[in-house]
């Protein structure tokens, strides 16, 4: 499977209809995002599951700064609305498929229980395109 070009307006139906969102920021001009291309592009075919999207920061200015990214590549992945991971760097094929099976690996009850104790229940870590907030 191929990636998704995540927009802001098709971001809350990417996210909220596949649950399991791998988001990779990135622009054109970015030396390390052309690198990490090739390796996320990899895992998708892999990974046909999940949904591997991108957002061209530079096009999508909007999205790129409701989720404050300050530094591109960032790989963030978003579980049930729920944003559980968000790096900047371009990782190798080997630390992208532990954080892909880590991700697989993760409670989700156990994530919104942790997050709802801790008062973040409706902070950032609701993952909300610009259209929603």
């Amino acid at each position: 499977m191929s990636t998704t070009e995540l927009t802001k307006d098709n971001f809350d139906d990417v996210v909220a209809d596949d649950g399991f969102v791998l988001i990779d920021f990135w622009a054109s001009w970015c030396g390390p995002c052309r690198q990490f291309a090739p390796v996320y592009e990899s895992a998708a075919e892999r990974h046909s599951d999940l949904t591997f999207a991108k957002v061209d920061t530079e096009a999508e200015q909007e999205l790129a700064a409701a989720f404050e990214i300050q530094s591109i590549p960032t790989l963030m992945i978003i579980r049930d609305r729920v944003v559980v991971f968000a790096q900047p760097g371009a990782l190798p094929e080997s630390a992208l498929e532990d954080l892909i099976g880590q991700a697989r690996g993760l409670d989700m009850e156990e994530v919104r229980q942790a997050a709802a104790e801790a008062g973040e229940e409706s902070a950032p870590s609701e993952a909300s395109g610009p259209s929603s907030r």
